[in-house]
């Protein structure tokens, strides 16, 4: 489980394997990491298969290239991390799980007053239930407020400090972002849709 407060952007060292192997250069994350620890890798749940000097090494399942922007890194990419919460630790963002639900790509990116940023987002049709405004979505492993739900699309507004602190200052309009949406809302449709 984690909470969507990106601890570090690491890079990418390599892939290897079409795909199913990577490693990521990070400073932070490696503190304390151990062979199967879960890390959150642009939103992704991970599990640590090798620890070098100053990266980590992970395999990536088709499934999750399937589903996931993973399948569209090279070395030098930018990716979020972060490690698993402890118990007892401070909830900061809200509940994600490390499961992508979909891709979306990027539509809009506006710099507003105040170094502040308004990224819009498509909205594919099979998952519009699960946006609200002021809910909470996970985008790249970032814990943020929708702001706007508008046709077939969405947006949050991003704090300098979350815009400096992520990989969304080299994201670029077009770019394919993870989206985990939140567990409370999936559950809700699940269980209105079963009572249907």
């Amino acid at each position: 489980m984690f909470t969507g407060l990106v601890e570090e952007v690491g890079k990418v060292k390599s892939i290897e394997k079409s795909g199913s192997l990577l490693k990521v250069e990070c400073e932070k994350v490696i503190e304390d990491a151990r062979e199967g620890d879960s890390i959150a890798v642009n939103g992704v749940c991970l599990t640590v298969i090798e620890i070098g000097k100053n990266f980590l090494s992970f395999d990536v399942s088709p499934e999750t290239l399937r589903r996931s922007n993973l399948s569209k890194l090279k070395a030098g990419s930018a990716v979020n991390l972060e490690r698993a919460l402890k118990v007892g630790d401070r909830l900061g963002g809200h509940i994600l799980q490390g499961h992508v639900d979909t891709v979306v790509r990027v539509v809009g990116i506006r710099r507003e007053k105040g170094g502040f940023y308004r990224f819009t987002f498509e909205l594919p049709y099979n998952f519009r239930t699960l946006v609200v405004e002021k809910g909470s979505i996970g985008i790249d492993g970032i814990s943020l407020t929708v702001a706007e739900v508008k046709g077939n699309t969405f947006s949050v507004a991003v704090i300098p400090h979350t815009y400096e602190n992520t990989n969304l200052k080299e994201r670029k309009v077009g770019d394919r972002v993870n989206v985990e949406f939140d567990i409370i809302g999936k559950y809700v449709k699940a269980m209105v849709e079963a009572w249907r």
